[in-house]
Order: structure tokens, then sequence, then C-alpha cells
């Protein structure tokens, strides 16, 4: 069983999808969708850790994000995920060295792919992802958003 939640954030609405055991999706939100709905469940654990976490990230108190996840992916896909929970807060990292830090250096294109499809944005920080030339290319929820969270990341780096 799936539980679902809507929150607010700097970024536009987030949705927040988990089962009893841990969070499998956090994704923009296209339309406006924050009206309580049959399918939204506030009380849920694992929203209420995830939404909490997120409260404090966009703050700038929070920069490791310890809420249970649960991935549904590829084998590949969910190592390429995995990794991105190891680039710390305020650093970036290129796609060839994701690839590597998984063990498939030349599965840079295979890497941009799985990232495009992470399901678990901001906790997962697909957007600490940039090109090898320092740009930065490709982020769901658009490069103005990628770029305000690295810019949040930098300002917030050293007031903690």
């Amino acid at each position: 069983m799936a539980f679902t939640t809507y929150v607010d954030s700097p970024i536009g609405p987030l949705r927040l999808v988990a089962s009893n055991t841990g969070l499998q999706e956090v994704s923009f939100v296209k339309q406006d969708l924050r009206h309580p709905s049959k399918e939204q469940d506030d009380s849920h654990w694992v929203l209420q850790a995830a939404a909490t976490q997120l409260g404090e990230y966009f703050a700038g108190v929070r920069r490791e994000f310890d809420v249970p996840l649960e991935l549904h992916g590829t084998e590949f896909q969910v190592a390429a995920w995995r990794a991105l929970a190891n680039i710390a807060y305020g650093e970036t990292r290129a796609y060839k060295q994701q690839a590597i830090d998984i063990g498939r250096p030349k599965a840079v294109r295979a890497i941009g792919a799985a990232n495009g499809k992470n399901p678990i944005s901001v906790i997962l920080p697909c957007h600490r992802v940039i090109g090898s030339n320092g740009s930065l290319v490709g982020y769901g929820g658009g490069l103005s958003v990628k770029e305000y969270l690295l810019n949040h990341e930098q300002t917030h780096l050293h007031i903690n």
C-alpha cells in the first residue's frame, strides 16, 4: 500500500510517496495538487519524517537525510541512485565520476539516464551531478531548480 502527501518548498510543491517501510518518491508537482485528497496521508511516519527532513534541508539546517528509502528500479539504476547519497552537501560530481563510483566507468550515458529517472529528488541529490566541463545539465525539475539547489547548499555550507 502506498501513502501520499504534498509539501510546499522553495522549489515548488513536492509529492511524497511511501510504503510502510520507506520513502519511494519525491517528485516535482507540475500543477497545484496540494489540496487535500483521498490519497493524501499526512500522518504516515515515513511521510512525516521525509517532510520534516526536507523542511530542515530548505531551512539550511540539514545536510544529510536518514529517512528510510525503498527504491524500485533495475540493479544498475538502484546502484546509481545509491551512489548519489554519497555526494556530500555542497559538492558536485561529474557523471563520469559517478559511473566510476559504481564500478562502471564507461556507463556515463547510462548514469545520466538513471539519474533522469531518480524517483527521490533532493534526498538522493542528482542535482549535485554536473557535466564534466562544470556545466549544469539535465534535471527533472528544470535547470533553474538545479541551480537553486546548488546555490542553496553553497549559501548554507559555511553557516552551520
